[in-house]
């Protein structure tokens, strides 16, 4: 493992990444017990497991490079706890779509940063930021409750673009107010332009995510 010590963008990478894997841990949590069925609850049950071994592996990964995960994961407690406060769902059907859009989107921006850093701290976040598809049973219930209710399909299409606007005001939160990441973004090469096209692709790839739903972006 690389003896170098972690710059500060890497601390904070690793550190919002974290929170933000606990943080869905604990929403899905708490949405299983709102679940019709027990199949439900079982399967959202299985994700928020999924969250917190992500979670438990990036602190792992941080003792062993030095970082104190408390102290990377402590800026990013206000910020992520405001989204989310602006951001609750009515339900937990809107919760299924925040976890799989909302997360979506936050994940395919930390993936864009992803690029930037050294192999070992690359290498972590891709375990993370991995899609193995444990979050999949979600299209099935949203595409099976609009074609019994055409008004959820208009809810959820508006839900899902509030939630585009708010993770994407977010992600540009992290990249722009944290010196250490703007630093980042900057000295791996990435003008404005290439900013410009990080955030089309993040929206090109969150109007995939919503077709595979049947909803509109």
């Amino acid at each position: 493992m690389d003896a170098t010590p972690p710059g500060a963008a890497v601390v904070d990478l690793l550190g919002v990444l974290a929170h933000g894997e606990l943080t869905a841990f604990i929403r899905m949590a708490v949405d299983a017990d709102l679940a019709p069925t027990l199949a439900l609850k079982a399967s959202m049950g299985q994700v928020a497991c999924t969250d917190f071994a992500r979670f438990t592996q990036l602190v792992e990964h941080m003792r062993a490079r030095g970082i104190d995960p408390d102290a990377a994961m402590a800026p990013f407690v206000t910020p992520i706890t405001a989204f989310h406060e602006r951001t609750r769902p009515k339900g937990w059907l809107e919760g299924l779509v925040k976890a799989y859009v909302g997360d979506g989107i936050a994940k395919d921006f930390y993936r864009e940063m992803s690029a930037f850093v050294d192999e070992d701290t690359r290498a972590a976040m891709r375990a993370t930021l991995e899609d193995d598809g444990h979050a999949d049973f979600i299209v099935q219930i949203v595409r099976d409750t609009i074609r019994s209710d055409r008004r959820a399909a208009g809810r959820l299409a508006l839900w899902g673009r509030r939630l585009l606007g708010e993770a994407l005001s977010q992600a540009q939160a992290v990249a722009v107010e944290r010196d250490a990441m703007a630093a980042l973004l900057v000295g791996g090469g990435a003008d404005l332009a290439e900013v410009g096209r990080m955030f089309t692709r993040l929206t090109d790839n969150h109007q995939a995510r919503m077709a595979r739903l049947g909803l509109e972006a």
